[in-house]
């Protein structure tokens, strides 16, 4: 069958090794935008939360309108910084180095918060989403979340499953309805939605197309382990107006 063309595709200069961290965090994102489109204007403001490299915060500024906060910890801010400029995307992405624990920005002061391929690995256990992410989303505003997960079935045997290829990081695995726990509840939640996501095997493929070390690696885990088992779920949680 015949796929249909993405925004993503129009982004492929980025589909390279020196960019990518992972499975091909365009695809993820592209989806999920598709699943909740966002529209704005420079006025909005958007924090990317773990953004790598940033080129997923240059797909939400071009693809929404937005202003947005290129925020992640283990990349220095100003080497991000030299990549917007080259860019020249420089008055519309703010590069930005901040532990997702002890962020320092106003309270709702974005639009949206997106994350793609990062949130759990520091977002793990119950309340932290209540405590540290929904402060700072306006009233009416979105939080949208891609991570790796494991198939519902297999449930709760995720580092059993994926011990040999994930080894420590195995327990992030987790299903759709446990990240929907997580996440849990709160007064200011209208809507907490989790699901399977479909854009796993390109997103893969086009990481392993990469050459990069740790994807060949990857790659040879992924008949065995990680098509079987994994997935990637999809997370949309709305902020009550």
């Amino acid at each position: 069958m015949k796929r249909i063309a993405m925004r993503s595709d129009s982004y492929r200069e980025f589909f390279k090794a020196e960019y990518m961290m992972g499975p091909n965090c365009l695809r993820l994102l592209d989806e999920i935008l598709e699943c909740y489109p966002l529209q704005y204007t420079a006025e909005n403001k958007a924090l990317d939360l773990g953004c790598g490299t940033g080129v997923t915060s240059l797909f939400i500024a071009r693809e929404t309108g937005a202003t947005v906060y290129a925020n992640d910890l283990w990349i220095a801010k100003e080497n991000n910084g030299r990549r917007f400029a080259d860019w020249n995307m420089q008055e519309q992405l703010i590069p930005m180095q901040e532990d997702a624990n002890e962020m320092h920005f106003e309270k709702e002061m974005f639009d949206a918060v997106i994350s793609i391929d990062a949130y759990h690995y520091f977002a793990g256990k119950e309340g932290f989403f209540a405590d540290k992410i929904l402060p700072y989303i306006k009233r009416g505003g979105i939080a949208l979340i891609v991570i790796p997960g494991i198939k519902k079935e297999y449930e709760g045997r995720s580092e059993e499953l994926l011990n040999t290829w994930a080894g420590d990081d195995s327990y992030m695995f987790q299903s759709t309805d446990f990240w929907k726990r997580i996440i849990g509840s709160h007064a200011d939640m209208e809507e907490v939605r989790t699901w399977e996501m479909s854009s796993f095997d390109l997103a893969w493929q086009e990481w392993f197309d990469t050459g990069h070390e740790f994807a060949l690696n990857d790659q040879s885990f992924y008949e065995e382990m990680i098509k079987p088992f994994t997935n990637f779920v999809g997370i949309m949680v709305r902020k009550k107006q």
